[in-house]
């Protein structure tokens, strides 16, 4: 008797990694690699999750009713087109689940999530990426990538893990020059922390056509990444096509609650949004000052590139990410998005930021091997 087999492609998928969480021999960590908020969830929304356990033998509203009226409310949106999931990962798999298959193509820029190519390849779709100019998405680089086997393009704006973005009017091009089979999925997982004057998460644009979708998140700025929270706003035809292929409870109770309370607690939010805009200056000043690249970011990371040092046989990233760890420090090495001399740094408190931009510090002062 032979072994089950797996769909032909499932194999060839490179699983997600997330960032670390411990290391070992160290009962105590400062963990940067996540791009988790940097003060955790609103006291109101762990309160809320509190509560919900007296109520965890009950199946949760199947259509997170109160929790889609809440995002409709806060920002404006018909809540018959948002649809609920489990981090916004799930959604990313329902659209390839619903619109791509063998023969299909799936488009994203180059240095763009993970979860895109492997969504695509779970279906037997074929994972496409364009070129970025300045680790940055390209328009016209992403359209002449488009062919007539293209089903969706997934656009993550700001991007994870450069931290660049789009401006407004960039992705409005972007749509005009897609066909109208084409599903253009902006994924705003980062949007509650750019504050540029040009950024749009893309909500006029679903509601100017078909073939428009934005996926938001309440792992980051909200800091329930652990209770797996995602949203998309999507056209009424394709909020239908999702509805009718989730799972019927795919969102918990206490995720909901959480989610609700996290919402209203706009002073909380405010609050992480401002020390997200003062701390991610400084890092990026600091790094700077000791010669590593970082693109401007509208997240709430930096990516900083390591120079090349004459004498140094092993890569400074590498080093410097060995280096961290040797201290306590977890950042995420960028070797799977092919960015091995980069390593990406999530905006934490104050005393973190000090700790890792001194370990930097001395990491680039000492002598090469």
């Amino acid at each position: 008797m032979s072994d089950p087999t797996p769909k032909p492609g499932i194999m060839a998928i490179d699983a997600y990694v997330g960032g670390l969480s411990e290391l070992d021999g160290r009962d105590q960590v400062i963990k940067l690699s996540s791009n988790e908020g940097a003060f955790g969830p609103s006291p109101k929304a762990q309160d809320a999750y509190r509560q919900a356990a007296g109520i965890l033998h009950r199946y949760p509203d199947g259509g997170a009713t109160a929790l889609r009226e809440a995002i409709g409310a806060r920002y404006g949106l018909d809540a018959a087109q948002i649809v609920c999931g489990a981090g916004s990962d799930e959604l990313i798999s329902l659209l390839c689940q619903a619109y791509a298959g063998p023969g299909d193509e799936v488009l994203y820029s180059e240095h763009g999530f993970l979860m895109y190519p492997i969504a695509a390849q779970a279906v037997g779709a074929t994972p496409v990426s364009a070129p970025e100019v300045e680790l940055t998405s390209n328009v016209d680089s992403l359209l002449q990538r488009v062919s007539d086997n293209t089903r969706l393009l997934f656009l993550a704006n700001p991007n994870n893990p450069t931290g660049t973005y789009l401006s407004g009017d960039e992705i409005g091009r972007l749509r005009r020059g897609l066909k109208e089979d084409v599903i253009l999925v902006i994924d705003a997982a980062y949007a509650e922390y750019a504050t540029r004057d040009d950024y749009n998460p893309g909500i006029d644009l679903v509601d100017a056509g078909a073939n428009v979708v934005m996926t938001r998140t309440f792992s980051k700025i909200f800091g329930l990444g652990g209770a797996r929270l995602g949203w998309a706003y999507c056209p009424a035809d394709i909020a239908g096509v999702l509805n009718r292929i989730r799972g019927p409870f795919n969102v918990s109770a206490p995720a909901m609650a959480a989610g609700l309370a996290a919402l209203a607690d706009v002073a909380f939010t405010d609050k992480a949004r401002d020390h997200n805009d003062q701390w991610l200056a400084w890092t990026r000043e600091q790094l700077l000052s000791l010669g590593l690249e970082v693109p401007p970011s509208a997240g709430n990371f930096v990516l900083a590139r390591f120079p090349g040092q004459a004498g140094r046989n092993d890569n400074a990233a590498d080093a410097a990410d060995g280096f961290l760890k040797d201290r306590g420090i977890i950042v995420r090495a960028m070797k799977a998005y092919g960015l091995d001399d980069c390593l990406r740094i999530t905006i934490g408190r104050e005393d973190e930021m000090h700790a890792v931009i001194d370990a930097l510090k001395e990491f680039m002062e000492k002598p090469s091997p």
